[in-house]
């Protein structure tokens, strides 16, 4: 009885979202830095870091493809974007080859001993949040190099190893510590308990290594440099695979990965999410990722919404979004977050509704859901009914969920990348990855399985669809995004962005104003960030007038002003050229020819 009190109780906080805290973010700020905007005309790779762009951009030029820089990339940001990616987590990335998209699935999974009680205690209450993240039991079985390598098989052009050698240079002779990473670094007070990581990250003292700090890491670069001898393998057995068991299942609170967890983890291939769009009166194409992302379906659903609201034109007034297209938009994504809270986890768990997940975008569903959407803010939103069938699962209630990095690539064969790759939360589990204590460095293992649900039913003793389930792949808000003229089948655009459940809210940002209010990448990424994950409406702090914050209040919202930290990427086509923005909140560019 004490458990499902509690797990009511849950449900009840979830269904009141209205009255729960700001969400944290899963970066802290680091202040803005405005971005000039770039022209390409051939290729062009935008990323997080500079060095890592750089990379992916040398890649390019020695006649890779989009994938082999992708690689190239991600491996860069593993070393010095440690707080977001890196090999100890997971990613998704979109491919196109000129001809077809492909979805390429490297999301982490749990344990074959995981159970729906993960994140239950003795008592059968959930655990408090922030305990879930730095144990073991949050870190899954990281899939990123297993998918890279199967993407790469089928789509890479220089040999596997020449991508991996930009990031063993720079582990090797050290990078310097960057004003953000020395931010991060300082704020985490979790980190400096795991020794390896102190080792590394911060001076005797307990002080972070100081901007400009030459950053060396030669247990990665070992761990690299065998990756790229004997490929992913490296990861997933022997001395590396042993470590990784050995950094999950130590206190507190020990994980139960093991060695034939790391063996048995397959990266899977599915169908993109395609759907039709009208914007800026021409006819799109738009690719995301299906589940167990959530961050296609939402987006989508976002956008196609909107349109079907009379504010869905509304031009920016005084370069910002209006009162009122503000207030379309959040009850728009109210509607999608219904739906996602209810419906949307590992496909090879749950069933779809009617099922297809296409069910969720279909027009007549769209238009069925947009009359729910009125001038003021409806008390209730709940999830509909897609197909007309309803699904037999509890809704999913409000928990936090972190952070990611993204990566946007076009190379000159008109092959191109998105692709959203995290280990969650800043700096993931806490937990670095070391073969040889006498080595420094290492990398940092992911706590991907806090996006599971806490609660795994409600208090009826209906399941969630998100619950820990063995072998599952959490939920995530990752939203990889190609757009394509519908006509001519050519690619327009690249973006994604990192954010935690707000990657979403960013991500249709950057769509919605290169589409339909036709500003250049650099300004739509420029624009202050807004959106709502179901209950209160969040807008960028000190980035709107007082009087559209009034107005906003005046239609029912109950308005929190907080730091929201994106980090999106965009490339898109004009005429023959490619424009390129990288967001002024964190240190990206974009680079190419």
């Amino acid at each position: 009885m004490k458990r499902l009190a509690a797990i009511a109780s849950l449900v009840l906080l979830g269904a009141c979202a209205p009255t729960l805290p700001p969400p944290a973010q899963p970066e802290a700020s680091s202040g803005l830095t405005a971005k000039p905007g770039w022209t390409f005309q051939r290729q062009a790779v935008a990323a997080a870091n500079p060095l890592a762009t750089k990379a992916g951009a040398r890649i390019l030029r020695e006649g890779g493809s989009a994938v082999d820089a992708a690689i190239a990339v991600q491996m860069v940001l593993t070393l010095v974007e440690p707080q977001s990616s890196g090999i100890g987590g997971g990613a998704f990335l979109l491919h196109f080859d000129g001809q077809r998209v492909q979805a390429f699935d490297g999301r982490e999974t749990a344990p074959a001993s995981a159970s729906e009680s993960l994140f239950l205690d003795a008592q059968g209450q959930p655990l408090p949040f922030n305990t879930a993240v730095t144990s073991g039991r949050s870190v899954g079985v990281p899939g990123t190099l297993l998918m890279l390598a199967l993407a790469h098989r089928q789509h890479g052009r220089l040999p596997w190893a020449r991508l991996f050698q930009p990031a063993i240079e720079l582990a090797e002779r050290g990078f310097p510590v960057s004003a953000r990473l020395h931010a991060l670094l300082t704020a985490d007070a979790a980190l400096r308990d795991d020794a390896a990581a102190r080792a590394l990250f911060y001076r005797a003292d307990g002080s972070a290594h100081p901007v400009g700090h030459l950053l060396r890491n030669p247990e990665l670069a070992q761990v690299l440099r065998n990756v790229a001898t004997i490929g992913p393998i490296a990861l997933h057995e022997g001395p590396v695979a042993q470590a990784i068991v050995a950094a999950v299942q130590r206190p507190p609170l020990p994980g139960s990965l093991n060695a034939e967890d790391l063996k048995r983890y397959q990266p899977r291939e599915r169908e993109a999410l395609c759907h039709d769009h009208q914007a800026g009166g021409r006819a799109l194409r738009i690719c995301g990722f299906p589940p167990p992302s959530s961050g296609g379906l939402a987006v989508g659903q976002i956008l196609g919404l909107l349109a079907r609201s009379p504010q869905a034109t509304a031009p920016l007034q005084a370069g910002l979004p209006a009162a009122n297209w503000l207030h379309a938009y959040t009850e728009a994504s109210r509607l999608a977050f219904a739906d996602r809270a209810r419906y949307v986890a590992d496909p090879d768990f749950v069933t779809a509704p009617g099922g297809r997940w296409n069910s969720l975008l279909e027009p007549r569903y769209l238009d069925e859901r947009a009359r729910l959407m009125g001038p003021r803010r409806a008390e209730q939103l709940p999830a509909g009914e897609p197909a007309g069938q309803r699904v037999s699962y509890a809704p999913m209630p409000a928990q936090p969920e972190y952070g990611t990095s993204h990566i946007s690539i076009v190379d000159a064969q008109g092959r191109a990348v998105a692709m959203t790759t995290t280990i969650e939360a800043g700096f993931g589990a806490r937990r670095m990855v070391t073969t040889d204590p006498s080595r420094p460095g290492g990398f940092l293992l992911n706590n991907q399985l806090t996006d599971f649900s806490f609660t795994p039913r409600d208090a009826g003793g209906l399941s969630v669809a998100n619950r820990v389930e063995p072998g599952k792949r959490p939920r995530s808000s990752m939203a990889p995004t190609l757009v394509f003229d519908r006509s001519s089948g050519e690619l327009l655009m690249s973006t994604g962005s990192p954010g935690g459940a707000l990657i979403i809210h960013y991500t249709a940002k950057a769509l919605h104003g290169v589409l339909q209010w036709g500003l250049h990448p650099q300004a739509a990424l420029d624009l202050p960030n807004f959106g709502s994950l179901g209950g209160p409406l969040l807008l960028e702090q000190n980035r709107f007038p007082a009087a559209t914050v009034q107005t906003l209040r005046g239609l029912g919202h109950t308005v929190q002003e907080i730091e929201m930290t994106s980090g999106a990427q965009a490339l898109v086509r004009q005429g023959t050229h490619w424009l390129g923005g990288a967001d002024p909140r964190r240190e990206g560019i974009v680079s190419g020819d």
